[in-house]
């Protein structure tokens, strides 16, 4: 699963990679929180649609609550369930919620995203900031979804926008970072700026959408530095944000988890 991604920068960097840009609402959202975003909180976060001939910006919260999550305890254990949609199930599988919703198609606005990497010996996993390489800023494909049953935004008294990110199988890079856990071996759909925008054509055709899901980002194409714990409590000493490079003395490098002997992460 992708649950920690980044966007350490100016809203205002999504105007100028969208003409024409439409703000629907507007959340406290600074470089602080964006260091670090991360899906389980089900916080609102900027997403892109497009309707009425124009790109949205929108702040919808990440994950979705479907309409057969019909309980709070359905709701608190099959959410997380729901922050990232597998890219097969969209078209493949026509049984899946994420077939019934494939037109309701959107784009998060990332700097970059975080992943974990398990190396035998050490005490914790890794994590590292994974970007494009040249493209400071970019998208990734998502869904969204409004659940009429769900109660009315309490800010604003419309409906609550939620959106899920696409996840693919990892290329070479991504298998050597993402390589375990229950979703080992995923990544998100990293896309050229040409096929992000073509993601949101209203009129693309489950040919298109197959062709875009389809899509695997050579390794070359990507940057990934260590960083320090995300997750964790303790604070950097060097005061830096979430996304710097942090250096693990004694990290094997990737390809070769076999550490022999047992470290830890602090």
């Amino acid at each position: 699963m992708c649950l920690d991604i980044a966007f350490y920068s100016a809203l205002e960097l999504i105007d100028d990679y969208f003409p024409d840009l439409t703000h629907d609402g507007e959340i406290h959202f600074d470089l602080d929180m964006g260091a670090h975003f991360m899906a389980l909180g089900y916080n609102r976060y900027p997403i892109i649609d497009f309707e009425k001939s124009h790109y949205h910006r929108k702040f919808f919260e990440w994950g979705i609550i479907a309409e057969y999550m019909n309980t709070p305890e359905k709701i608190k254990t099959m959410r997380r369930s729901m922050v990232n949609a597998r890219s097969e199930k969209i078209l493949d599988d026509k049984r899946s919620f994420w077939h019934r919703i494939r037109k309701t198609r959107c784009l998060i606005p990332v700097t970059g995203i975080y992943e974990h990497r398990e190396v035998k010996g050490w005490k914790n996993k890794i994590p590292y900031y994974i970007q494009l390489k040249n493209r400071p800023f970019f998208c990734i494909p998502g869904l969204y979804h409004y659940n009429t049953n769900m109660p009315s935004d309490p800010e604003t008294g419309e409906m609550r926008g939620m959106f899920t990110l696409i996840t693919r199988a990892a290329n070479p890079l991504m298998r050597q970072i993402h390589n375990s856990g229950d979703n080992a071996f995923r990544m998100p759909l990293f896309l050229p700026k040409e096929m992000e925008l073509e993601w949101l054509k209203p009129d693309l055709t489950d040919d298109g959408i197959a062709r875009i899901l389809g899509y695997e980002i050579p390794s070359d194409q990507l940057i990934a530095n260590t960083v320090f714990s995300i997750r964790g409590k303790t604070a950097r000493l060097d005061g830096k944000p979430k996304n710097a490079p942090y250096v693990y003395p004694d990290l094997p490098p990737l390809g070769n988890d076999d550490g022999q002997t047992q470290k830890a992460l602090f």
